[in-house]
């Protein structure tokens, strides 16, 4: 059975005196799984904060070490005690022309420093009103697949982001979430990846008062937060709602 992941996306947020309140508020809940990924420079505060609730980055190099100026490596921010590490999440695709092949060795670089990968995928507007919704997760997951391997990204995490729907206030329906993830763990399975195993969640705009019902979904295990993860109380509301619905699998 897969227990409910709750991460927050930071992004590009924080100041060290802002920090500490918001990690200070912040509490474990029981039956299920919390991270927190912040920008790098926060790593060591939060780290000495979170107790409980993991740690993770938003980005990570595809390199180990060498002359990369400006880049940052897993081997570096697994000596912070991070778990997760984000990939391939839209800003990253649209703003730094990330490329699919790019964001699997990111993946493979997280895996091989022991964190596992929270692999990004999601459509446009666009995509989705030419109901290309199922041929985007494809091109996104197969090159992913082909680096890591049907074992490899069994570990994974993957989170489905519609991109019309991140940092919007919109969401999509309770049905378009529902098709999509069952659309997600069917081509995993079509492609001999274990997936049962793999865990799905969903981020687009998460609130507290939707949380519930997208987490009750059979095949969302819990959310990819993002400016709700700025408040405490929010974030921490939409963690129970992912305990609630851990509650009623069990």
């Amino acid at each position: 059975m897969r227990k409910k992941l709750v991460a927050g996306n930071w992004k590009m947020n924080g100041s060290l005196a802002g920090n500490r309140k918001l990690l200070d508020a912040l509490a474990p809940v029981d039956g299920v799984d919390i991270a927190v990924c912040v920008p790098y420079p926060y790593l060591a505060q939060a780290a000495e904060k979170l107790d409980g609730i993991d740690l993770g980055v938003q980005d990570v190099s595809e390199f180990t070490a060498g002359a990369y100026t400006g880049e940052v490596s897993a081997v570096m921010v697994a000596e912070f005690g991070c778990a997760y590490a984000i990939v391939g999440h839209s800003e990253r695709r649209a703003l730094f022309r990330e490329g699919e092949a790019e964001i699997g060795r990111k993946a493979a670089a997280a895996l091989a420093q022991g964190l596992v990968p929270i692999v990004c995928i999601g459509e446009t507007l666009a995509e989705r009103e030419a109901e290309r919704v199922v041929a985007v997760i494809e091109r996104q997951l197969a090159p992913v697949l082909e680096i890591l391997g049907a074992e490899g990204l069994a570990t994974a995490v993957l989170a489905y982001e519609p991109v019309w729907a991140i940092g919007t206030g919109r969401s999509a329906t309770v049905a378009q979430v529902a098709e999509t993830h069952a659309a997600i763990r069917a081509w995993l399975a079509s492609h001999g990846v274990a997936s049962e195993r793999v865990k799905i969640l969903y981020g687009g705009s998460v609130k507290a008062d939707n949380a519930r019902e997208l987490f009750a979904l059979d095949d969302v295990d819990g959310g990819l937060i993002g400016g709700a993860s700025l408040i405490a109380e929010e974030f921490l509301a939409i963690c129970r709602a992912a305990a609630v619905a851990q509650s009623c699998i069990e």
